[in-house]
């Protein structure tokens, strides 16, 4: 056994060797980390944005708009069009007690308003009870929303949305008391709804102004006629089950088949947003199966590396072998050097990751921001596969002979 400058010299080349492929290595666990939590962050991301375009409207919600029958049926021809008309909403209110709320709806558009100069053009005119606030709910900066009250009096007042608010009081202030003029009929402001869900019954809560549904009938002289009816399940209740039991109450009241859908268009909110659920649950799915990948595929080239290691530092570990160290004190070392260098790159590529969120969270409005188990979990999996990569490597470095490892070659 030679312990000269060569052999000094053979170890720390093979440090250096082992150094550079630690970070190419290091760099797979990295890019997996950084892939896993960037994909995560950017799922909640849209998701948060996707339910932003949905804020206020209940999840519950079923919507009925009649429609023309493409099937022939009580000796009636098909291609007949009928009307959806007050008396069904009694029909709904004494036939189906799973329903909560039942809320009419007839709607103008293309209706131009104006106040002292300012003006607005089309823009929809919606006629609704005092029950509407459960189907879509109101974000009022100021006065109140339609009530019952002003159904039963006629009264020929409105809540205006964000749009139509900025362009007829451009200057701001509370415009409750005003009165505005909508096609030609003048009606008093009572409140303003600054509501910016994307979501559209007849017409965008931001361009549109809600009026009492006993004014607008007369209006337009639509009688009895309704251009929508929109209903909640209660709770416990299968929005599903509750369709179909509406829709075969509808066939016979206005003769149509059950199952002739195109006669009866049904908006079902809950299974929208359960679709939209599983969606987002396989995204999630998805991007954990592609990021777990990744980062296995970076654990097992940590153990390949730290394999090929032990081969090239055969020697020194000899030499610590022969000066004293034990098989525990070499398996220490090469499991530690294999956690170390597995959560060493995750965590750079975490801080990398959060800190690219946090900057597209400052410019979007929108929270990509992982939650704090998330994180946790993410550095609990990185030490577990830190070492199970070690494993191998350790078993083998525990299995050199300190006479035959010191041997020349």
């Amino acid at each position: 056994m030679r312990l000269d400058f060569d052999t000094y010299r053979e170890i720390a080349d093979a440090l250096v060797r082992n150094k550079s492929r630690s970070l190419l290595t290091g760099f797979g666990i990295f890019w997996g980390i950084f892939m896993l939590i960037f994909m995560l962050g950017g799922s909640k991301g849209v998701k948060e944005q996707l339910a932003n375009n949905f804020d206020g409207f209940a999840s519950n919600m079923i919507g009925l708009v009649s429609g023309t029958t493409e099937m022939p049926y009580e000796g009636f021809k098909k291609g007949r069009y009928w009307n959806l008309t007050t008396k069904d909403v009694d029909r709904l209110k004494s036939m189906l007690p799973e329903l909560d709320e039942i809320v009419p709806e007839i709607s103008a558009w293309g209706q131009d308003c104006s106040y002292e100069g300012h003006s607005q053009s089309s823009i929809s005119m919606k006629g609704v009870t005092g029950g509407y606030t459960k189907i879509e709910t109101p974000q009022l900066k100021y006065g109140r929303y339609i009530n019952d009250a002003d159904v039963i009096n006629e009264r020929k007042v409105c809540v205006i949305g964000r749009t139509i608010y900025e362009s007829l009081f451009p200057e701001g202030g509370d415009p409750c008391g005003e009165m505005i003029r909508i096609g030609s009929i003048y009606f008093k402001v009572i409140g303003v709804d600054m509501a910016s869900s994307n979501i559209s019954i007849n017409g965008s809560s931001r361009n549109s102004a809600v009026i009492p549904i006993s004014v607008i009938q007369k209006l337009l002289n639509r009688g009895e006629v309704l251009d929508i009816i929109l209903m909640t399940v209660k709770p416990g209740y299968n929005a599903t089950q509750v369709e179909k039991k509406i829709r075969t109450l509808m066939a016979r009241e206005h003769h149509f088949s059950p199952e002739d859908k195109p006669a009866l268009y049904c908006v079902n909110a809950a299974d929208m947003f359960k679709l939209i659920d599983n969606i987002f649950t396989g995204v999630d799915f998805m991007v954990w199966l592609i990021g777990l990948g990744t980062i296995l595929a970076g654990a097992i080239g940590v153990s390949n590396i730290m394999m090929v290691t032990v081969r090239e530092r055969t020697t020194e570990i000899g030499i610590r072998r022969a000066i004293g160290a034990t098989p525990r004190d070499i398996l220490s070392q090469i499991m530690m050097e294999s956690v170390s260098l597995t959560v060493m790159a995750g965590t750079s590529g975490l801080v990398l990751t959060v800190l690219i969120l946090e900057i597209i969270e400052k410019v979007s409005g929108t929270s990509f921001q992982i939650n704090f188990w998330t994180a946790l979990i993410s550095l609990l999996l990185l030490s577990v596969l830190g070492v199970l990569s070690g494993l191998a490597p350790a078993s083998r470095a525990m299995g050199i002979k300190p006479v035959d490892a010191m041997r020349d070659e």
